[in-house]
């Protein structure tokens, strides 16, 4: 197949965006494919030339243009098939918000919060208990995101992290370890079934919060798949990241994040429609551990892909 790699863009998270497309340009290599590479950032208008005579297009995008469904939209428009989520599943995902409005109505335990579309004034109390985590609402790869302690704290985050980002989520910390559950399609006839992979259990080697630096530094982080956890708690967070899935009208594949609070209790923080293609990323950690290669998960991705094209 001739496969357009669109990777880059413009947000926040473009070199994570980068660094995972080599990955899946090699592993495209490996599997036959013709590959053409794309960045919007430089040529977003060039779109409709590059995916003309392309058979398929592999988005490597994290935040905008990617995550928020404007590439999918524009290449639905151009008749041409891609993997993952549509638009709307992906503009729904991406804005924290707007997702915990479906997960809370869903019945997915997810943490308290506000949502801020403008800096408050200097004495603004939020109705939350502290400490607080404040983070963009359409960011990702834990960039923009602050933990306050107590009032005097909150203030002067809100400045700082205004001065980067038109809306912010303030949510109430959840005490616990991190959770990654990841859900991958399968194809049976012409129906797509969502199915849950084996969950990774994340400790950050610098501190307890998986910052950016725990995500992608070599040995930022010990991730431990499949995790030391009952049969009972893995198989209710996989059933919850199912939900999430499909709450959203996500296709594909996702992967959902969760506090493990007091060791047993799940809670659910956000669920990412683009996850990372990295070698230090989860989902592709979490389908091996079923069994599934990164070569194997990559073709998986478009056989969805052009199926969901098809119907």
């Amino acid at each position: 197949m001739n496969i357009l790699l669109i990777a880059g863009g413009w947000s926040s998270e473009r070199e994570v965006s980068l660094a995972g497309s080599n990955v899946v340009h090699d592993a495209l290599i490996r599997l036959g494919h013709n590959v053409t590479r794309h960045d919007p950032a430089f040529s977003l208008a060039g779109l409709a030339e590059a995916v003309a005579g392309k058979d398929f297009a592999f988005i490597n995008l994290h935040g905008s243009p990617g995550e928020d469904g404007l590439i999918q939209a524009m290449l639905e428009r151009l008749a041409c098939p891609y993997q993952g989520a549509g638009p709307a599943a992906s503009m729904l995902a991406l804005n924290k918000a707007a997702a915990k409005v479906f997960f809370t109505a869903a019945g997915l335990p997810t943490p308290e919060g506000l949502l801020l579309n403008r800096l408050p004034a200097t004495d603004w109390q939020p109705s939350l208990r502290y400490p607080l985590f404040i983070k963009a609402t359409t960011g990702g790869s834990s960039l923009h995101m602050e933990q306050v302690s107590e009032q005097g704290q909150l203030y002067p985050a809100l400045e700082r992290l205004f001065a980067s980002g038109p809306s912010y989520l303030v949510e109430s910390a959840v005490d616990g370890e991190e959770i990654s559950c990841g859900v991958l399609g399968n194809l049976r006839g012409n129906d797509e079934i969502a199915e849950a992979l084996p969950p990774v259990l994340i400790r950050p080697s610098t501190g307890k919060v998986f910052d950016y630096a725990s995500k992608y530094a070599p040995g930022g982080a010990e991730e431990i798949c499949p995790p030391p956890l009952s049969p009972e708690l893995t198989e209710r967070i996989r059933n919850m990241a199912l939900t999430a899935h499909r709450v959203l009208g996500i296709s594909g594949y996702s992967r959902s994040d969760f506090i493990l609070r007091n060791a047993q209790e799940p809670v659910l923080l956000e669920i990412n429609t683009l996850p990372g293609m990295t070698p230090t990323s989860l989902l592709p950690q979490e389908a091996a551990a079923a069994g599934i290669s990164f070569e194997q998960l990559v073709c998986r991705l478009i056989d969805l892909g052009m199926a969901r094209h098809r119907r």
